[in-house]
Formats: structure tokens, C-alpha cells, sequence
């Protein structure tokens, strides 16, 4: 199976929608930090060479094609944050976090290619939903490059405000250390409390000090 390719944009291209988005997210499994999401237009007579799903790139491919990306496309990236998350769930949040990345391009796409099985119920624009899209449309694949690389920053910055939990190298995820930290060091802000892991530490600490 090859790489994505550019064939479910064309088919768009072929129905009269010019510009179009592929949208990705990442950060649905973490226990902290946001959700990010990211919405690129691809000029399609100028497509960076090795794009794919950037959890199949290594991290020095994935900073190389952020910056081809960056120069050759239109990028809008958003956030849902720990708050949102908490409040309306992860699969609401992320889809809040595309919707906005897709608000903020300018001008706006004329359809959108979005990576899963669902749409975004805030959706206004012509939109197709596509399971594994981001080994199978190369403007999904850039989407997910700009999203992890810009939320992998994000979760080192937290790292270095509440060390100790390795969010500069789990980025969040509930790694052995991390699970291990929560559990010594206690919660931050930034971590998810609807997400059970936090939870329920939170939950022991309220009945250890009831």
C-alpha cells in the first residue's frame, strides 16, 4: 500500500470545488494538555514530496515537511482547550478545535476533507469524512503534520512550567512516568479530569482528605 496521494481531491476538483481542506487532529488520547487541529489547502502544482501520516514519519521528516508545508500551503491550526474538553467531551472538542481551524482560513476552502468517520456538526462547507484519511489524502497527511508539530511545542512549553510528568517526551499521553507522576506529584490544571485515569486519582486525594 502506497502513501496518500491526491486522487479524492481531485475527484472534488472535478465536481467545481477548487480549494480544498484537509483537516486532522491530534490529542484525543492524552490525559493533558489541548486538543489541536489543523486545516491546510494544498496548491496542488506544488505538493512537498514524502507526506503521510505524521505518526509514520520520523520526527526530523516531520520538521522538514513543516517547513515545506508552511511555505507552499495555506495552514490555519486551532485549539480546544483542557476546559472545553472537559466540558463537551473529547470527540465535541476536537471537532470544535477543526471547525475552527477551518473558520480561520481565509479565504475560506470550498470543500473539506475531514480524517475520521464523523463530520463536525458545526460544518457549513461541502465536506467529506474519510477513515484513516491521513494515509490516504496528502491534505489530510499535511494536516496532521501541522497539528502534532505545533501541539508537541505546546506540551514541551507545559513541560517546563510542571516538570516531572515527561510531558516534553510523552507529549501528554499516558505513559508509564506520566501515570506514575500523577500519582506522586498529584494533578495540574492542565490535565483532563473527565478523562478516568485523572479522575480517579482525583477522586482518591478527595477521599484521603475527607
Amino acid at each position: 500500500m502506497n502513501g496518500p496521494d491526491f486522487e479524492i481531491e481531485r475527484e472534488w476538483h472535478r465536481r467545481g470545488a477548487l480549494r480544498i481542506a484537509g483537516v486532522d487532529e491530534v490529542g484525543r488520547g492524552p490525559l493533558a494538555g489541548p486538543v489541536t487541529a489543523a486545516a491546510v489547502v494544498l496548491d496542488p502544482e506544488n505538493i512537498p514530496g514524502g507526506l503521510n501520516d505524521s505518526k509514520k514519519l520520523s520526527a526530523t521528516k516531520r520538521a522538514r515537511l513543516e517547513s515545506e508545508i508552511a511555505k507552499a500551503a495555506q495552514v490555519s491550526i486551532a485549539h480546544a482547550s483542557v476546559e472545553e474538553i472537559d466540558e463537551i467531551n473529547i470527540l465535541r472538542a476536537s471537532h470544535l478545535a477543526m471547525e475552527r481551524a477551518i473558520a480561520a482560513l481565509d479565504p475560506p476552502p470550498d470543500a473539506v476533507l475531514i480524517d475520521g468517520n464523523l463530520l463536525p456538526r458545526g460544518l457549513t462547507l461541502p465536506a467529506q469524512a474519510i477513515v484513516k484519511g491521513d494515509g490516504r489524502s496528502v491534505s489530510i497527511a499535511a494536516a496532521s503534520i501541522m497539528a502534532k508539530m505545533c501541539r508537541d511545542r505546546i506540551m514541551v512549553d507545559l513541560a517546563q512550567q510542571h516538570p516531572g510528568y515527561g510531558w516534553e517526551t510523552n507529549a501528554g499521553y499516558p505513559s508509564k512516568a506520566h501515570r506514575e507522576a500523577l500519582r506522586n506529584l498529584g494533578v495540574t490544571p492542565h490535565h483532563r479530569r473527565s478523562f478516568k485515569t485523572v479522575h480517579n486519582i482525583l477522586y482518591q486525594e478527595k477521599s484521603v482528605s475527607n
